[in-house]
């Protein structure tokens, strides 16, 4: 069928272009770069997208969603509140490669590029932020009400470290290329929450 198709053609001109928007960014992913990747002529890709800026979008939520299924996962396999940060902190050491080699964290990546210049993708990049922010937060709340973290952690203020110290360590292995120091600060990330977050009997 026609529509079925099209949204083939469209899930592989994402597939393929989604990497080179991640390493490039949206201003430095010229035309060409997209059809010299896909083979396809410059009217069949704004045909599937109207835009550069719609398939930059399309392929921006194409790699995040790697990430947000990873959390997912994590929180469906872990039943405790423990359990789930050191289980994300196992998924971001188990996929560093992946992530690497797709050109680093898509977040932080959007993040900087559209600090000053594309406030779409900023607000896009803020929101996915947030959410993410505020369930690191409530696993911590819940593990608070269950007796399995300590009372006097702040919450908010954990995830935020927690966050930075996953997105800035992806920063400095990708920039230095030594994943080791990478799994390094995972590691310390572990050590903190069984020893500083974890109520021990």
């Amino acid at each position: 069928m026609p529509f079925e198709k099209s949204e083939r053609t469209k899930k592989r001109i994402i597939e393929t272009v989604a990497p080179i928007f991640n390493k490039k960014g949206y201003q430095s992913t010229a035309l060409s770069d997209i059809t010299n990747a896909t083979g396809l002529t410059k009217g069949a890709i704004y045909g599937n997208f109207g835009n550069k800026e719609n398939l930059a979008e399309a392929c921006f939520n194409h790699n995040v969603k790697f990430l947000q299924k990873g959390l997912q996962m994590t929180w469906a396999a872990n039943p405790s509140s423990i359990a789930k940060l050191i289980g994300l902190l196992n998924f971001y050491h188990q996929n560093y490669e992946t992530v690497a080699n797709n050109g680093g964290c898509p977040l932080m990546n959007v993040a900087v590029e559209a600090d000053d210049f594309y406030p779409f993708f900023k607000e896009k990049a803020k929101t996915i932020l947030l959410t993410w922010q505020s369930e690191i937060a409530s696993v911590i709340k819940e593990g608070q009400d269950s007796g399995e973290i300590k009372l006097e952690i702040d919450a908010l203020s954990f995830a935020n470290f927690y966050i930075a110290s996953i997105e800035g360590g992806i920063l400095i292995a990708k920039t230095t290329n030594n994943p080791a120091s990478f799994f390094n600060i995972i590691e310390n990330l572990k050590s903190l929450v069984n020893h500083q977050l974890k109520i021990t009997t």
